[in-house]
């Protein structure tokens, strides 16, 4: 059964075009987050699992119900399972985890498998899946590897991660392939930790006004 493309969090993506990747190592930090977020019309967060806070982050940035909150660097079951139990709406892996896709389709949840090569993205799609995270994208070929596999994988739409900056990120939005741009350059909690964020709302501000 294909993915549900007009699903609320690709729906948001594709307006957004920004998901900030975040790793929590201070949960004091978290209601700064969502200031910054919401100030700046990026509702969405990718939080990862490069932190054992990572489950406590997801539950409290989703108690509100104002953002769309994820869960990232998802690449087990266990993971993906504590991601829903603590709220998250959406799951990315950085690789195609089949126990994790499938389990997010049970749930009738967005999921982005991490795709590298023709055969991660084959692999995605024959779940039905037309939205794929292409990661590292610089390291596999950036922009001339994503017009390259949009040949044969016409129907499929992609979010760049790794290697993204602000210098280059607008150059990704413009291509027709791509959805949205992920990273931590949208949103690094080290930043926020220098000034309580005033430096870091400045940032995502001037990004937004880029896509604008």
């Amino acid at each position: 059964m294909p993915v549900n493309i007009k699903h609320k969090v690709y729906e948001q993506l594709a307006q957004t075009k920004l998901l900030p990747l975040y790793t929590a190592t201070d949960l004091d930090y978290l209601a700064k987050v969502e200031e910054i977020l919401l100030e700046n019309d990026v509702p969405l967060i990718e939080v990862t699992f490069r932190s054992d806070l990572a489950a406590e982050a997801i539950k409290r940035l989703s108690e509100s119900g104002k953002l769309m909150v994820g869960a990232g660097t998802v690449r087990t079951l266990a993971e993906a399972k504590i991601a829903v139990e603590n709220g998250a709406q959406f799951v990315v892996s950085p690789a195609v985890v089949p126990s994790v896709i499938e389990y997010c389709l049970e749930q009738e949840m967005p999921v982005f498998p991490g795709t590298a090569t023709p055969r991660d993205i084959q692999s995605a799609a024959e779940y039905g899946i037309n939205v794929v995270k292409f990661f590292p994208a610089d390291i596999y070929g950036g922009l001339k590897a994503i017009n390259a596999l949009s040949g044969p994988f016409y129907d499929i739409k992609f979010l760049p991660t790794g290697g993204i900056n602000e210098e280059n990120f607008v150059e990704y939005l413009d291509n027709p392939h791509v959805i949205g741009v992920g990273g931590s350059f949208i949103l690094s909690e080290k930043v926020i930790m220098e000034d309580n964020g005033e430096k870091m709302k400045q940032i995502l501000q001037t990004l937004v006004k880029k896509i604008k």
